[in-house]
Parts: C-alpha cells; structure tokens; sequence
C-alpha cells in the first residue's frame, strides 16, 4: 500500500481507538454474561499460552487493532504480535500474528475478536474488489449508513481500507433529502427550502431523485448534490448532463460488484453501495495451535 495510504488509515485507526471500547465491552458482555463455563472447566488456574493468527483465504485485511483490543479488555498483559498491517493483501495459511497471554483470556476472547476481524476484512475485501473496477475513472465508491447496528465505525473504517470512500456516518453528518422526506415536507422545492432555511449555509443539501422531472426541480431549488436513485441508464446519461456544473452527481440503488460495470462510463462522481458493509462475506480466518508456552 502507498504511504498516502497507510497514512490516511492510521489517522482512521486514531478515530476508531477514541470510540471503539465500550462497543467491543458490550460484545464481550453479550459472549460472556456471567463466565466462560467451557474454559473455567477445563482451566482452572492461570497459565500462559500462545496461539496462531492464521489467514484461511485470500483478501485484504482490516481490524487488527480492534482484534488485539478485545484481548487487551479481558487482561492488559495479553501480548499481541502482528507480521502484517491493516490494508495489506494476505493469502491462504498466510500467518499474520500470534497471541500470547493467560490461556482462559486466548480461549474466551477469541470468538468476538475473531468475529470482529473477520467482518472488517471481509468488507475491505469485497470493497476493494469492487473498487479497482472504478481504477483510472473520476468515480469515486461509497459506502452507504446500511451498516450492522454498533458495528458502523468499524464497517466504515474497513470500507476506506479496501479503497472505498465514506458518506455521511449518521444522521447528524449531513443533509439527505429521500423520498420519504420529500413526501413529508410536499415536494422536492419545499424540501430543500426548508432544508436551507433550517441548516447552516455551510451544509450541502443532497436531494434523492427517481426522474428527470425530479431532478430539474431539485436544480432548480439549488441542490447542492443529486442522488440517481435506480434509474434506467439512458436517464442517468440524461442527468449527468443536466447536472454538470451545477451539482454533484451520485448513483444509488443496488449496485454490486455484478452490475457496477454497467455504471462507470456514465460519468457520475460517485456511486453508493449498501453492499459494501450489508452483503460482504466474512474473511476466513482462525487461531489455531494454542498451546502452553
């Protein structure tokens, strides 16, 4: 990975340390609500232990920092030891680390940390496959707020490890005028009326829009960005037409790495995925070889 990279994950990585305990506590509350009673069976005293971090298919990985927290949570004196970084290409039997620490905190950690690690490199996985066929375009690959409850700020950190950008992270980040909101407010000019009175001029208004009809009235208004929402490809040409040097364009509704091809020489600035974080396959990855040391 380039430094430009690496130098904008470790800044992501800085974010997600300020937040990230109290989730990973409250997924190790939801494994163990009173005891391991598996491990306290067969380990009833303290003893040191060392297991393998081993990568069992070929992807891109992400959340080893999370992984070695969860360790860290249930004893600080867990030692934690990675050979790759997040971002990095891993194979097959790739061995990516190793644990050290009181076997009864190897054996009761290792499901949420595994859990954790494995969805946040199954993104980055499924993300930069997706990404590099937007290579050598001006598109740029968003993710979208479809994201598993409390897992967003690891979903979306795992997104930009693979390639992938951010749109707003909730509901606070930024102005999204959808269907339901136009519905309610009358129409697209009222919504975005009211959006401008409401917000402070230095927010962006992006309007959702399902035709063309919607979309000249959404420019009219003075929308800042224009969401294509599943329309049929001759209107998204049409759009990108009208909306250029006047608003920002962003294509949306079901895309996948199956059909996105289809997209890329429409010339939109960015394309949202919901899939990125809500249909990404985990990465398989496993400790194994836990022994006494």
């Amino acid at each position: 990975m380039k430094s430009k990279g690496r130098k904008k994950i470790m800044n992501d990585q800085i974010t997600m340390k300020l937040n990230m305990d109290k989730l990973i506590l409250q997924a190790l509350e939801e494994d163990i609500t009173s005891e391991d009673i598996t491990t306290n069976a067969v380990m009833r005293e303290s003893r040191t232990g060392e297991v393998d971090l081993i990568c069992k298919e070929d992807g891109i990985i992400a959340g080893l920092e999370v992984f070695k927290r969860t360790f860290e949570l249930l004893d600080e004196n867990t030692k934690v030891e990675f050979y790759v970084k997040d971002g990095d290409s891993v194979k097959n039997k790739d061995l990516m680390g190793k644990v050290t620490g009181d076997i009864r905190v190897l054996l009761s950690g290792e499901r949420t940390a595994l859990n954790y690690l494995q969805r946040m490199s199954g993104i980055a996985t499924y993300t930069n496959t997706v990404a590099s066929l937007l290579k050598n375009t001006k598109t740029k690959l968003l993710d979208t707020r479809k994201t598993t409850p409390n897992m967003r700020i690891f979903e979306k950190y795992a997104v930009k490890v693979g390639g992938g950008y951010n749109h707003r992270y909730n509901l606070s980040d930024g102005i999204l005028l959808k269907d339901n909101h136009i519905g309610a407010a009358g129409g697209v000019k009222e919504a975005i009326e009211m959006a401008k009175e409401y917000a402070p001029f230095v927010r962006k208004i992006e309007v959702e829009v399902e035709n063309l009809e919607m979309l000249k009235e959404a420019l009219s208004a003075g929308a800042d960005i224009i969401m294509l929402d599943n329309m049929n490809r001759e209107d998204m040409i049409e759009a990108v037409k009208l909306c250029k040097g006047k608003a920002v364009t962003e294509c949306s509704g079901n895309v996948t790495k199956k059909n996105i091809k289809q997209l890329i020489d429409i010339g939109v600035d960015y394309i949202s995925s919901g899939a990125l974080t809500h249909s990404a396959k985990i990465l398989d990855i496993s400790l194994k070889n836990l022994h006494a040391v």
